[in-house]
């Protein structure tokens, strides 16, 4: 079922949602805790007729998402990130670009709520 991003809760899995891409932010390089190795992150800010949440982003899948595009996102888990709840790809997730037209509630930042 297509879930609407005004609707999305932290620590949920296996979200399916259709958005578009309204920005992206800069990419910055991190290292990781687990094995000390390098990756870039960036923040693509999503939206629908809900509202808009930001989805973090790793290495090549940064580049796979353009702007002012829509796309079809199945799989994704959500979760906390600065008191704010963040949509993440994870291993199992995946996303489609779609030629569905969609109007995007920018007034509902979900990401900007504090849990």
């Amino acid at each position: 079922m297509i879930e609407k991003i005004d609707k999305i809760k932290p620590f949920q899995k296996k979200i399916d949602i259709i958005a578009k891409v309204i920005d992206k932010t800069p990419i910055r390089e991190v290292i990781s805790k687990l094995d000390e190795t390098n990756h870039k992150v960036c923040e693509v800010l999503l939206g629908d007729d809900s509202g808009t949440i930001y989805l973090t982003l790793w290495d090549n899948a940064i580049d796979k998402l353009e702007i002012n595009k829509v796309y079809s996102f199945k799989n994704l888990f959500s979760s906390e990130f600065k008191k704010s709840v963040r949509l993440n790809i994870g291993r199992f997730g995946e996303f489609s670009e779609t030629d569905i037209s969609l109007s995007v509630n920018l007034n509902n930042f979900k990401s900007e709520e504090k849990i």
